[in-house]
């Protein structure tokens, strides 16, 4: 054997050896086989390979991953049809499991989707659907987990995209939608008017209130302005009678101050005086001086 034969020889071992190593990258897994039997799985970092003997039976990414499944037909317990879509969000946890565990896990997930989505919407009415999302998703989550566990598959997350009920039934909700609509309209607009109705009346309420307590008030003031005015009245009054009695008038003088007080009453809007006839006869007393005086000065002027 030449040295190009070893040479060559050599090379062709450094070429395979090369080929042979494999550098696992983060969040992949590699799954080896050995002459067709399960061997090991390679985690990040440099690996060999046995030439020959060994092979890499499948890459596995351990990433979260997206599964978005198409529309499903699903009947509800009240036999309305709708489309329902699907996402699941999953994880491979075995490596080895879910490469030997299950044919085309993917498709697998998908129908048991399909199928778990039709018994969990079997049992509820439209209306439940549309309002329990949360529930669905829960224990949807939870079957297929389950399901899935003999897979190496994590399932962490089910979401329901869309529902899309019959198109007259969309119409339905719309209907009934704006009727709601339009009812909390006219409650709101009702409660307005009558919290507008109720301040008003208030208003003229307090207002009537206010209105008597000022009348009120008034007349208080103008009872106690007559009152004080006739109590200063009594109290000149009786001065004046006092003062008199203090002065100790004469019977003469008391019946001319008696004839100045009915000569002013005379001055008012009397059509009718009654005269005493202590006045009267001293009126007459009055009218004889009056007549002397008279008489007196005419005989003085002839």
């Amino acid at each position: 054997m030449g040295p190009y034969v070893i040479i060559a020889l050599i090379l062709l071992v450094i070429i395979i050896l090369i080929r042979n190593i494999r550098v696992v990258q983060q969040a992949k897994a590699y799954v080896i086989e050995r002459l067709g039997a399960y061997k090991t799985t390679w985690n990040v970092g440099i690996h060999l390979k046995v030439p020959f003997i060994e092979r890499v039976a499948k890459i596995v990414t351990l990433k979260e991953q997206v599964a978005d499944f198409p529309p499903q037909p699903v009947i509800t317990k009240d036999n309305v049809t709708m489309q329902i879509d699907t996402v699941i969000y999953f994880q491979i946890t075995d490596p080895k499991m879910y490469t030997y565990g299950i044919e085309q896990p993917m498709v697998a997930i998908e129908n048991l989707a399909a199928t778990t989505l039709r018994n969990i919407i079997g049992d509820l009415e439209l209306d439940q659907c549309l309002t329990s999302r949360d529930i669905i998703n829960t224990k949807m989550r939870a079957i297929l987990d389950e399901a899935t566990d003999p897979w190496g598959i994590k399932v962490n997350r089910v979401e329901l995209k869309n529902i899309l009920p019959p198109k007259e039934i969309q119409n339905a909700m719309e209907k009934q939608m704006k009727a709601e609509r339009e009812r909390r309209e006219a409650i709101l607009r009702a409660e307005g008017e009558k919290r507008a109705a109720i301040l008003e009346a208030e208003g003229e309420k307090e207002s009537a209130i206010l209105r008597a307590d000022a009348k009120k008030q008034q007349q208080i003031l103008e009872a106690e302005g007559e009152a004080e005015a006739i109590l200063k009245v009594q109290s000149a009054t009786a001065e004046g009678i006092r003062r008199i009695n203090e002065a100790s008038p004469t019977e003469a003088v008391i019946k001319i101050k008696a004839l100045e007080a009915f000569a002013a009453a005379a001055n008012g809007r009397a059509t009718k005086i009654i005269i005493p006839s202590e006045i009267q006869g001293l009126a007459g007393l009055a009218e004889g001086v009056l007549s002397t005086v008279r008489n007196d000065g005419t005989k003085e002027a002839e």
